[in-house]
């Protein structure tokens, strides 16, 4: 069974503009329940005034008739609307009720519209039935005691006497639930480029600010929302700063041990004492790496992503030609996408060369672009990967691989720094495994 909480919009504009639509219609049928009422007692007051003459008159030719002629007068009559007239030596009977009292007291006032002469006015007047059964039975006593009756025909009152009042009604209604949901949109704009924003100051630091303007409240907000940015990038930037800093000066201090281990008798401790140096300047090579792909400000351009890939693949098949027949490409010719063409290139080479470094393979895969998202695929035939250990992999110098041997895994490096630059295309990338065996990298950029 659907809820009412699935019917209600879940965006601010949606939840706004119902409930001024909802306002707007209540608003609106209150006027329509107002113009009917106020309709109603017009027409019953017209009504009532128009009976109210149409008695006198009939009434006025008949007393100034003398008695013996009045019936063929009465015959005679042209009366309208289906009115009936016709001479009673008694009062009128019928089964119809007491005329009520207001309409009564509407009809006689009426009836002072029509002179009547001096004296001859009715003695009585009684009146049987109202509006609601159609029908109206008058009976007035003439000045000799003979009765007067009428029967008159009464017309419910039409609400909606004129044919394009409904048209109007529903078409201005239309026009103001239009320019209810426009304003509503309009003003809640805002708030989604603000979402947008968000959004984008998560996947890269250095998006450009939101534009200051619009409504006190919209500007300030934006104000607010550049200041935070702007922090979070000093702070950023301060970190990368202070570890390429330190990844810098670590390379003097570097070479002076190794000069000095040259100094050292036994060849056993000096090879060991070596090799120890070049993994820590492996390291502070990469933090080098890692800090200046995180503060580029290379340019954006038209990149061809899949001559991109077939170029990383080449390389790779030239840097290990023992594993040139494990690696191959799959999809589209071309495939052209906005981009910073030497960071992407470094961040798909990560990747290759992380599959063929715990896999002896690599297979890049780029399937068409769906919702202005292309996405990439770097798999390979390895023994695949712990899933609890995925986000891990992500932080920087953490491996799965847990020695130190820079034969047997990197610096811990390549992942972040591959995630970073994705993310800072406006894409991702995740990892996984391929149903039949071995890991899998989606990446996902946009067009």
């Amino acid at each position: 069974m659907i809820g009412w909480s699935s019917l209600v919009p879940r965006s601010l504009g949606g939840r706004t503009a119902l409930v001024l639509l909802i306002g707007l219609t209540i608003v609106q049928v209150s006027g329509l329940a107002i113009h009917a009422l106020d309709r109603i007692g017009l027409q019953r007051i017209a009504q009532s005034r128009d009976v109210g003459v149409m008695l006198m008159s009939v009434y006025r030719a008949v007393v100034l008739t003398p008695p013996p002629q009045r019936e063929a007068v009465v015959r005679e009559l042209d009366l309208a609307n289906g009115m009936r007239a016709s001479l009673h030596t008694g009062p009128p009977v019928g089964d119809l009720l007491p005329t009520p009292q207001p309409l009564r007291r509407q009809i006689v006032v009426s009836t002072g519209l029509v002179v009547v002469p001096q004296g001859q006015r009715p003695r009585e007047i009684l009146m049987f039935g109202d509006v609601n059964v159609g029908r109206l039975v008058v009976g007035m006593r003439l000045p000799d005691g003979e009765w007067l009756q009428l029967a008159v025909p009464l017309e419910a009152p039409r609400i909606w006497h004129s044919r394009t009042f409904l048209v109007a009604f529903v078409l201005m209604t239309l026009a103001a639930a239009v320019l209810t949901i426009w304003a509503v949109r309009r003003l809640t704009a805002p708030v989604r480029t603000l979402a947008l924003a968000a959004e984008r100051l998560g996947r890269d630091v250095n998006a450009p600010p939101l534009p200051e303007d619009g409504p006190l409240e919209v500007s300030t907000a934006a104000a607010a929302f550049n200041t935070m940015a702007a922090r979070i990038r000093r702070f950023v930037q301060d970190r990368t700063f202070m570890l390429t800093a330190i990844g810098h000066d670590l390379r003097t201090p570097i070479t002076r041990l190794k000069l000095r281990a040259e100094f050292v008798d036994d060849e056993e401790l000096r090879r060991k004492i070596v090799n120890d140096l070049d993994e820590l300047e492996a390291m502070v090579s990469a933090t080098l790496a890692f800090g200046r792909d995180v503060t580029t400000d290379e340019p954006v351009t038209s990149v061809d992503l899949t001559e991109l890939v077939r170029t990383v693949l080449d390389e790779a098949c030239d840097m290990r030609p023992d594993l040139a027949e494990h690696i191959g490409y799959d999809g589209p010719d071309h495939m052209p996408i906005r981009a910073r063409s030497v960071a992407l290139k470094r961040a798909v080479t990560n990747l290759v060369m992380n599959a063929l470094a715990y896999g002896n393979s690599a297979f890049a895969i780029i399937r068409p672009a769906v919702d202005g998202m292309v996405t990439l695929l770097v798999e390979d035939n390895g023994p695949g990967l712990p899933l609890s250990e995925v986000d891990r992999l992500f932080q920087p110098f953490q491996r799965i691989e847990m020695s130190r041997n820079k034969e047997t895994g990197g610096m811990g490096l390549g992942l972040p720094i591959a995630r970073n630059i994705f993310r800072a295309h406006g894409g991702d990338v995740t990892l996984g495994n391929r149903p039949n065996g071995g890991a899998r990298a989606t990446v996902t950029l946009p067009v």
